[in-house]
């Protein structure tokens, strides 16, 4: 996908933005689809211990035979942090700072992980490059300050297009904290989505409404937002009632990345014709919830 950003915007993210785009590109084999996933009851206590054969795979509503199954703790993971700090979370700031600095800590294991901090307001800031050094980025965290408006559809698409998607293949994670109401992208949440998905990045979103207490058309506007980013690809989201919440709620992501299946099918669909195919992982419990992205885009020759 071409970016439709203009050059001031893309500007913000420059540095060292060419490199990261230079180091990996993202290749698809036509036919083989690669899926990670999560599971969980009625009560959304995660689930271990299944199998392929508690599971069937649909692609546009045909059924699609597992190649390759297996749980996965192990992948390398990339995971991206970006935090909202326009006005309207500035009394929750000190608590997200607390609450990443712990994510940080307790789950980016520096001999095979990547974390990186963004955040946002009007305009889209890089407070730390990917690293495997979580004091690093918990030094990066110390720095934020709160300021204007809220521009989360361009953080999102362009921490994925110009820094996540250049690094290495496995489980690819943005993390979004903010009160999802958008007043200052210049692209919408549907081209967000859609570079997400490309990219098989998995968003969880953490909203900062229901800890103001009030419920606004605007903040009713923005859980949707946010329960949409992370609906359609394969994350979680998240509405605490109170800051103190927000360290449970990075807990349960950091659990969540550590108890994933992986699995891979050959498509019936041979086309290179760049279509969007959607994806359901039907398990056979229907006590069983399954958490995946929502679908993919075909590669075109």
């Amino acid at each position: 996908m071409n970016s439709k950003l203009p050059a001031s915007l893309i500007l913000l993210l420059c540095g060292s933005a060419a490199a990261a785009q230079d180091e990996g590109t993202l290749v698809v084999d036509v036919e083989l689809v690669s899926l990670l996933f999560t599971v969980t009851d009625d009560d959304n206590r995660l689930l271990t211990g299944l199998t392929r054969g508690d599971f069937e795979v649909f692609e546009d509503g045909v059924p699609q035979a597992i190649r390759d199954f297996e749980a996965q703790t192990d992948l390398p993971l990339t995971a991206a942090i970006a935090i909202d700090v326009s006005g309207s979370i500035r009394d929750q700031l000190r608590f997200e700072q607390e609450a990443a600095i712990e994510f940080f800590y307790s789950t980016i294991e520096p001999s095979r992980d990547r974390g990186m901090l963004v955040t946002f307001d009007s305009a889209v800031q890089i407070l730390q490059e990917f690293t495997n050094r979580p004091e690093v980025l918990a030094d990066a965290v110390g720095q934020i300050r709160s300021g204007g408006g809220t521009a989360l559809y361009d953080a999102a698409y362009l921490a994925i297009e110009q820094r996540i998607a250049g690094q290495p293949e496995g489980r690819r994670v943005l993390i979004l904290i903010s009160d999802g109401d958008d007043n200052a992208s210049r692209v919408s949440l549907t081209e967000t989505l859609e570079i997400a998905q490309r990219y098989d990045v998995a968003i969880y979103s953490i909203s900062t409404n229901s800890i103001t207490g009030n419920r606004s058309r605007e903040q009713e506007r923005g859980d949707r937002a946010l329960e949409r980013f992370a609906g359609e690809t394969g994350g979680r989201a998240f509405f605490p009632f109170r800051v103190e919440s927000l360290a449970v709620n990075f807990q349960d992501i950091s659990e969540e990345l550590r108890s994933q299946y992986a699995l891979t099918y050959v498509s019936t669909n041979p086309a290179r014709d760049g279509t969007y195919r959607e994806i359901e992982i039907r398990p056979l419990d229907d006590d069983h919830r399954v958490k995946v992205r929502s679908g993919y885009y075909a590669p075109v020759d």
